[in-house]
């Protein structure tokens, strides 16, 4: 009897271990930082302190706004040998890449292959998979590898640069020029006469309008729809799409203007439903996925999906490497997910085990630029008005070019701040988020009104 009790006692004793263990395993904090300064990475922060999982959280150099969720750490997103030294000294289990920039100059390779550093978790792909970001022509050649729906194209160079005159002053209008490298979001034109497309592609490859980004340039097919953005986790062998966003690039009402790095984002797009995005599912993201494993590209984050709608039909502009932004701020407050286990189900290669859920409301942001933006402003105005102003249950301001100086938040950006709000429709969703607007303020500042237009009732 006494051995009978035993051996029941020893395998309660044994269960409670094991589901012991498993708690820890799963409630473990981890100190995670994360590489930029914008509106991203303080939605990303703003996220991530949410879960039970994240511990310590820095942000490098981070902004006013991550200030208010994690500590900031002066050191520069490409400052890599700076980044090895501050992970080693404060034990970050997890780094997460907000922009592009030092993806494609190869961070994720940095952290792997360092001996004292391959411990980390790593979000964000491999330089090589950054690429598809990194170069057009090399996303181009993925998607023609890989039958996926994208705009004709061609590409040209000094080298065969009178070929390329020839082939632009026949092609259809408008047609799309773009600078093969990163161009901080300046290196797309759509022009609208051959005049104009000589002269673009003049001053990108003979003038290196953008340096060694306008070397190449890739001349396109100019595609008429509406646009959508797509994002998804992924680890190639796995992929969740984790929401979708439609971002407003121009600078005046009704879309007119110069293009900026985006003055708001609604989601979700009500058009990218149902049989939309099955196709986007089916012919995009999967031959995508499928393509990265079959040539064997380490990427381990974000596939951003630069889609267009051309009468039903999905079809790639670009990809990016990293989370959009301001699409971040749309589609993170309606990601219900524990985005830190997300990161880690990325790594541990369980996200197909992983169910991906959305808040039912919509969210819509509008941001605040300067003054002169997207051309010559300047920075370091005050910002009045942000003391609880938008910090409620239906509103959340995130800050991006904003720095704290002498105890006040001032401007430091051309995009300044982005505030993201709920709502059961789009119309009502924008309207909270302008209202919050309305109750800030800094010299100069300017944000459009009319986000979110086309999806408006005619009687709103």
């Amino acid at each position: 009897m006494f051995a009978e009790n035993t051996q029941k006692f020893n395998i309660q004793n044994f269960y409670w271990q094991t589901t012991l263990i498993f708690v820890q395993l799963y409630t473990v904090s981890m100190d995670i930082l994360i590489l930029g300064s914008g509106g991203r990475e303080h939605a990303l922060a703003w996220k991530m302190k949410q879960s039970p999982l994240c511990g310590k959280l820095y942000i490098a150099p981070g902004n006013a706004g991550t200030a208010l969720v994690g500590t900031n750490v002066p050191i520069g997103v490409n400052e890599f040998e700076a980044q090895k030294q501050f992970c080693l000294q404060h034990n970050i289990n997890m780094v997460v890449v907000g922009p592009e920039e030092p993806l494609v100059k190869g961070v994720y390779d940095f952290y792997t292959g360092d001996n004292a550093l391959q411990h980390i978790v790593v979000i964000g792909p491999s330089g090589y998979g950054a690429q598809l970001e990194g170069s057009k022509a090399f996303s181009k050649k993925f998607m023609q590898r890989h039958n996926i729906p994208t705009a004709a194209y061609a590409e040209f160079d000094a080298t065969n640069f009178e070929e390329g005159k020839h082939y632009i002053a026949n092609h259809t209008l408008p047609v799309v020029l773009k600078a093969d490298g990163l161009a901080a979001g300046k290196g797309v034109v759509i022009a609208t006469t051959h005049q104009q497309a000589l002269q673009v592609f003049e001053e990108m490859i003979v003038n290196r309008q953008f340096g060694d980004a306008s070397s190449r340039v890739v001349v396109e097919q100019f595609l008429d729809g509406i646009e959508v953005s797509v994002f998804v986790l992924t680890n190639t062998k796995e992929y969740k799409i984790i929401g979708h966003a439609k971002d407003y690039k121009r600078i005046g009402v009704g879309d007119t203007g110069l293009n900026t790095g985006g003055m708001g984002c609604v989601s979700p797009v009500p058009f990218a439903q149902g049989a939309f995005m099955e196709k986007v599912e089916r012919t995009i993201i999967q031959p995508t996925i499928n393509g990265l494993l079959a040539e064997n590209i380490v990427y381990n984050g974000f596939v951003f999906f630069g889609l267009i709608n051309v009468q039903g039909e999905p079809m790639v502009i670009e990809y990016n490497c990293r989370m959009g932004d301001p699409e971040t701020e749309v589609v993170l407050p309606l990601l219900k997910n524990d985005i830190v286990d997300l990161f880690l189900a990325v790594h541990e290669g369980r996200l197909n085990k992983t169910d991906i859920l959305f808040d039912s409301r919509t969210c819509a942001t509008v941001v605040a630029v300067s003054g002169g933006y997207p051309g010559l402003y300047e920075k370091g105005y005050v910002i009045e008005g942000l003391n609880g102003n938008g910090d409620g249950e239906n509103s959340i301001t995130f800050h991006a070019g904003t720095q704290l100086v002498n105890g006040n938040v001032v401007t430091n950006g051309g995009r300044v701040l982005a505030v993201s709000s709920f709502g059961n429709t789009i119309t009502e969703a924008a309207a909270s988020s302008k209202a919050v607007l309305e109750g800030i303020s800094f010299n100069g500042m300017y944000f459009r009104h009319d986000i979110g237009y086309e999806f408006v009732p005619p009687s709103v």
